[in-house]
């Protein structure tokens, strides 16, 4: 099964040793997204909303790189450092995709001790080529 790498500047850069994104066999499946800006490889400042946009905005970058958008993602992996977050993340996430008109993806969330550079959200989906 060929696999393809996607890589977009219009996302942050890679901090480690994989791809933003791989197609194979139909399917997009997007690293773990944390809320860096493309332009200057740090955190966004802002609380979980702002976060979480520009998670969003991340993977929506890699995702049209690939050929596809938040409307052909299928499943979604949410990690959050503090549960407590989930309400407005949440917020945020079903504007995102509810925005599309497709069905909302199936998800899970878990609350994980701590994410790469102290981020407060990482999100990682898998969509279908159109």
């Amino acid at each position: 099964m060929p696999k393809t790498p996607i890589q977009t500047p219009h996302a942050p850069a890679a901090i480690g040793p994989y791809s933003q994104a791989i197609v194979a066999n139909g399917l997009v499946f997007v690293a773990g997204q944390t809320p860096l800006v493309p332009e200057t490889g740090k955190l966004i400042e802002g609380d979980i909303t702002a976060q979480t946009r520009q998670v969003i905005a991340n993977i929506t970058a890699i995702l049209a790189e690939a050929g596809c958008s938040l409307g052909d993602v299928v499943k979604s992996t949410v990690f959050l450092a503090d549960m407590a977050d989930f309400a407005a993340m949440n917020a945020v996430y079903s504007d995102a995709f509810g925005a599309s008109g497709a069905p909302f993806p199936a998800r899970s969330t878990f609350a994980v001790k701590q994410l790469p550079l102290n981020a407060a959200v990482e999100i990682e989906v898998v969509a279908t080529l159109p």
